[in-house]
């Protein structure tokens, strides 16, 4: 059978043999909410699930190692005409977000020319981070890739940009001990524009959907009914996570239900595009005006 326009041969599987959709899943405190919904209502049976760190799972979506999973806004954007997203559906910030942290031990307005320490685990936390610094703050330190370690990263230099589970223990737990301010850079950007902002989309490879629409549609359904279901549940799941962290139950509570924001509708879209606007380009890889293809369902994107 000859390939769809953009399939890679692992997108069509054995001939004559069915195989679950390959499907991505964030390894950090903020999925976990999904990880939950999956396996109570028995959709984690339909997948074959990869738990990694976000930017490699973009990678993984963009080769086509995956079918279905989360993807970086800026590994999306500048593979939009592969990809189809699911409504509804995302990981974001309406304001504070507790996890993606820009973190200092000086005033930003300092930071001109100074060392900054960015994430290896998020290209669009780094990039929202130099945006922000650079057309709202007014200054442009020098970056370089750090593992995502903050002793050694605030070791190297005086500032750092820290996602998912190290930026919560940044903000919770460790803000006396380093002596940095902290600065959130999803309250940040809504500061700047008045939007959300969104770190992540969930999407589906275009080939993939044209050659099996149906499974499409059952983890986008899957997805959607394990994020109700998380709320439904919501004080089950911090209790029995806080078993294994460092944040007890109402903290993780707090986080989930304040901080972050699994919704993909129109301010979301809105913000997604507004980000687009600013970063977009020849050098950013995707034009200003890129076009979001969403997945066609019944629900109101």
């Amino acid at each position: 059978m000859p390939l769809l326009a953009g399939q890679s041969p692992a997108d069509q599987g054995e001939p004559g043999t069915a195989r679950r959709p390959r499907v991505g899943h964030i390894d950090f405190l903020n999925c976990l909410p999904l990880f939950w919904g999956l396996a109570r209502t028995g959709h984690l049976f339909d997948f074959d699930l990869r738990r990694e760190s976000p930017e490699r799972l973009s990678d993984a979506l963009v080769a086509g190692e995956l079918d279905i999973g989360p993807i970086s806004v800026m590994e999306y954007l500048r593979n939009a005409e592969d990809l189809v997203v699911l409504p509804d559906i995302a990981v974001g910030a309406d304001g504070s977000v507790m996890s993606c942290l820009l973190l200092s031990q000086l005033p930003l307005e300092e930071l001109d020319g100074k060392p900054l320490a960015c994430t290896t685990t998020s290209r669009t936390s780094v990039r929202l981070a130099e945006l922000l610094l650079s057309d709202s703050i007014g200054v442009r330190p020098e970056y370089f890739s750090c593992p995502p370690d903050l002793p050694t990263m605030m070791a190297g230099a005086p500032a750092a940009v820290v996602i998912g589970d190290a930026a919560l223990r940044a903000s919770l737990l460790d803000a006396g001990t380093f002596g940095y301010e902290i600065h959130d850079l999803g309250q940040m950007w809504r500061e700047w524009t008045g939007l959300p902002f969104v770190f992540a989309v969930f999407a589906a490879r275009r080939s993939f959907l044209e050659a099996k629409p149906e499974l499409v549609h059952e983890v986008h359904e899957g997805f959607l009914a394990s994020r109700k279901l998380f709320l439904d549940e919501i004080d089950e799941v911090c209790a029995k996570a806080a078993r294994w962290e460092a944040f007890d139950a109402q903290t993780l509570k707090g986080y989930y239900l304040s901080a972050l924001d699994f919704s993909l509708g129109e301010r979301q879209l809105a913000g997604i595009r507004e980000f687009a606007s600013r970063v977009g380009g020849v050098e950013a890889g995707f034009s200003p005006d890129v076009r979001i293809h969403l997945l066609e369902t019944g629900h109101a994107a």
